[in-house]
Order: C-alpha cells, then structure tokens, then sequence
C-alpha cells in the first residue's frame, strides 16, 4: 500500500478533462443504446488513462475523474427514484447542463458510482482515491422541485440517499469522502448553512473515514465562522483564482480543521510554475494557522473545463512544488 506523504499530501478535485470515449459513452447511455452495467465496464479504458495521467504527475490521492458523469448533479439525478429529466439551462457563458426534476419522493435504488472508484482503485499502484459524490445541497439547489415544496426537506431526503452510498464505498474499504456543495457559496447564509450542517451529519456519522467537504467560488468568507462546526476533518477550497482572498479570513476565524489548499486556477490556462506554486504554499505556513501535516495541496476545483495535457502540466508542477516544502518548510 502506497504510504501518503505526511505533510503537504497532493491531491485533486475530482472531475478531469473527458477522455472522448467516455463522452461518446455518455451519450450511448442516454439513448440507451447500451445499459447500466456494461456502460460502467466500457468507461474502464477512459478511467484507466486519467489514472496514469495521474500517476505519472506524482499525485499522492487520486480520484476516477468522474469520466461516467456527464455532470455533477444529472448524473445521481438520473440514478435515484422520484427524479426525472428536465430542461437545457445555462449556466454561464456556453455552458449548459439538464436540470433535472423532483417528481417523486426520493429514494435509494442502488450504488451509483462505488463501481468505477472500485475499478480506479485496482489499478491506482496503491494510492488511495477519494470516493467523491455530488453533496445534498447542491443537488436540491441545482434541481427543479415539484414535489417537497421545502428546500430543508428535499435536502434532508437527498441527505438519506447519499448516506446509503457513502456506506457502500466505505464497506468496499473507501478512507477518503468527500462532499462536493459548490451551490452554498452562492448564497451565504447562516440558515442555509445549518441545513447543510444537520444534513452532514445524516451523512457522515459513525463514518470511519476522512471526511471532506468541497466549496468553491464565493463569498466563503461569510460564513466561515458557522462552517466550522461541520461534523468533518477537512475543507477543501479555492484560493488561486480569488489570489488568495481567503487566506486572512481562515486566520481571523482561527481555522482548525485540515484544509484542502487550492493552488491551481482551473479557470485558466496558464500553467502556474514551481516556484509560483511553492510561494503561495509558503504564505499560508507563514500565518502559523496550520501545520504541515494539515495541508493539502490541490487545484482550486475540478479539471473538466481544461485542455488534458494543460491539466497533466499544471499537476506536475502542483506535485513538484509540494515536494519542495517539503523539503524546505518541514
């Protein structure tokens, strides 16, 4: 078993840039052309070329790149009781998902992604992956409801579901969970964070593995004084891309959990040197906030929206500078 670097342990996100296969996949599956099962058996070359992308940047804990999903939220949509297909809406820009609908109450069917983190743990040389799942929140926000009538209950609901999952990716022998809900960003309340709170511990107690949440690109900074009670070990958010505007807040609100340090823009194109990677890990040890051993080194969210061989240079660069606090910060 591969044996995580102490301090400044490497990882990512979660999604990577579509392999094409896996893209024509997805749509063979939507029309269904072919079926569940063999859909997640012919997504195993796709996963296999992102784990060795992975592994041959030096990333410490990987993930499968989630090359099954077509999104965050469509693709659990699609597999759970009491959702059905919705409408094309824009996000931003070009982009566009299929939102999808609540007509029903939602109920548990089966494991909805335990087989392809399965697969990329058989072939990931020993390192661990991260089991990652779309969190409750961000499902409930990013789907149209007809049938709860209360953001709380349809949170609550989702929450059920997606602990049914957790359990079987940790019975499969899952160390890392994480939680992704990019959606509270976007609306930074205290009331909004207690649902998120109650619907976290549905989650994760009695869960014996690390728990992670994801949050990204918003006024974090307003409600990082209520995150800290989550009922987790780790947060995981974006710094690069705000230029580190919330480093100051983490000291102010004396940040005591392990922080998943993003120090690559996603956003962008431009890969960020050694040396730029290194200095923007150094600040955050400067501060005295948190020790080495609490910090993990990734990209500020997902890769998806990057060029592949961008993405592979960014992590290689990622890793080589993280090796370098080590070498210099420890």
């Amino acid at each position: 078993m591969y044996k995580v670097p102490r301090y400044f342990p490497t990882t990512i996100v979660g999604s990577y840039p579509k392999i094409p296969p896996a893209e024509d996949l997805i749509r063979r599956r939507k029309r269904e052309v072919i079926g569940e099962e063999d859909f997640h058996e012919l997504v195993k070359p796709s996963i296999k070329v992102v784990i060795d992308d992975y592994l041959q940047a030096g990333v410490d804990i990987l993930s499968d790149g989630e090359q099954a999903r077509e999104d965050m939220v469509a693709y659990f949509a699609e597999r759970l009781e009491g959702y059905r297909g919705g409408e094309w809406v824009r996000i931003f820009d070009n982009v566009y998902f299929r939102k999808p609908v609540v007509v029903g109450e939602i109920k548990y069917l089966k494991p909805m992604a335990v087989m392809d983190w399965a697969y990329a743990s058989s072939i990931s040389n020993g390192r661990p992956v991260k089991a990652i799942l779309t969190g409750p929140y961000t499902m409930a926000d990013w789907s149209f409801d007809l049938y709860y009538g209360d953001r709380r209950e349809l949170v609550i609901a989702l929450a059920k579901v997606i602990r049914r999952e957790v359990e079987e990716f940790v019975k499969k022998g899952a160390n890392y969970v994480q939680i992704d809900e990019p959606a509270l960003s976007t609306r930074p309340l205290k009331e909004e964070v207690d649902v998120v709170n109650e619907a976290l511990h549905i989650i994760f107690d009695g869960i014996h593995a690390k728990k992670i949440v994801h949050i990204c690109f918003g006024k974090i900074e307003r409600i990082l004084e209520y995150l800290l009670d989550f009922p987790i070990d780790q947060f995981d958010f974006e710094f690069k891309n705000s230029n580190l505007r919330l480093l100051p807040y983490l000291v102010e609100y004396g940040f005591n959990k392990e922080l998943g340090y993003g120090v690559i823009d996603v956003h962008s194109t431009r890969v960020e040197d050694v040396q730029e990677i290194y200095n923007d890990i150094e600040k955050l040890v400067k501060t005295g906030l948190l020790g080495p051993d609490k910090i993990y080194v990734d990209p500020d969210c997902g890769l998806k929206r990057l060029p592949r061989e961008i993405a592979v240079a960014k992590l290689q660069n990622m890793v080589k500078a993280a090796e370098l606090a080590r070498e210099k910060l420890v």
